[in-house]
C-alpha cells in the first residue's frame, strides 16, 4: 500500500514537471503564411512538452449565423505524441482562443509522423459586409526524420465556408516538427463585427539537442 501511494505522489510529481516545463522548447524555425487576417492581437506562443510534437489538430469554428455575425474558426488546438508514438497523457497545446464556436474532433497523423507545414484558409475584408477572416486549417505531415513520407492532414470536409486557401508555409528541417503555436485573435466586438481567429504561428522544434531555450 505504502509504496502504490509513493508510486502515485512520484507519478503526479512528474506529470506536473513536465506541464511546468511545457513552455522550454528548442525552437530551429517559424512558420507563418502571407494571408492572414488583420483583426486582432497575438497571443504568447504555447508548447508542447519537451519531448513531444505536434501530431494532430483540432479546430474550434462557429457554424454559419446566416443572417447573423459569423466568426467561422475561432482557434486551434494541437495533439503532442512523444517518439514512441504515444499522445502525452492526452496532453493538447492552444493559443488565443476565440468565444464563438465549437471544437471538432481531432485529425491525426499517420503513426510516427508530424506536422510540418500549414496552409490558412481566409476571407479577405468585405467592407461594410460581414468579416470573417480565418476560416479553415490543413496540415502536412512527415516522419522526424525528414524522409520522404508525407500525407496532407485536414478535417472533414477539408475547407470551411468563406475564402480560400493561401500558399503552403515553409516547412519544419529534418530532424524536427512542429512543437508549438501562436495565435491572432480578435477579442469580442460586442455589437460589431467579430472576426476572431486571423492568423497563426507554429513552431518548429528539435529533440532538444540544439538551439536555444525558449519560453
Amino acid at each position: 500500500m505504502k509504496s502504490s501511494i509513493l508510486f502515485l505522489i512520484y507519478g503526479i510529481s512528474v506529470v506536473n514537471a513536465l506541464v511546468l516545463q511545457s513552455g522550454k522548447r528548442h525552437v530551429t524555425k517559424e512558420l507563418f503564411v502571407a494571408n492572414g487576417g488583420q483583426f486582432g492581437y497575438w497571443s504568447a506562443p504555447e508548447y508542447c512538452p519537451p519531448g513531444t510534437f505536434a501530431s494532430g489538430f483540432s479546430m474550434k469554428i462557429e457554424a454559419d449565423q446566416f443572417s447573423g455575425d459569423d466568426t467561422a474558426l475561432n482557434s486551434i488546438k494541437l495533439t503532442c505524441t512523444d517518439m514512441s508514438g504515444h499522445a502525452q497523457l492526452g496532453y493538447q497545446v492552444t493559443s488565443g482562443e476565440g468565444p464563438f464556436g465549437s471544437w471538432s474532433s481531432v485529425e491525426n497523423c499517420p503513426p510516427s509522423t508530424y506536422l510540418i507545414d500549414f496552409s490558412l484558409q481566409v476571407e479577405g475584408q468585405q467592407g461594410g459586409k460581414d468579416d470573417t477572416s480565418a476560416n479553415y486549417i490543413k496540415f502536412n505531415c512527415r516522419d522526424y526524420d525528414g524522409n520522404n513520407h508525407w500525407t496532407e492532414l485536414n478535417h472533414p470536409p477539408g475547407r470551411g465556408i468563406w475564402g480560400s486557401f493561401g500558399a503552403f508555409s515553409d516547412r519544419c528541417d529534418a530532424h524536427s516538427a512542429i512543437c508549438g503555436l501562436a495565435t491572432k485573435v480578435e477579442s469580442s466586438q460586442g455589437n460589431g463585427d467579430d472576426t476572431a481567429l486571423n492568423d497563426v504561428k507554429f513552431y518548429c522544434c528539435d529533440d532538444g539537442v540544439h538551439g536555444p531555450v525558449v519560453g
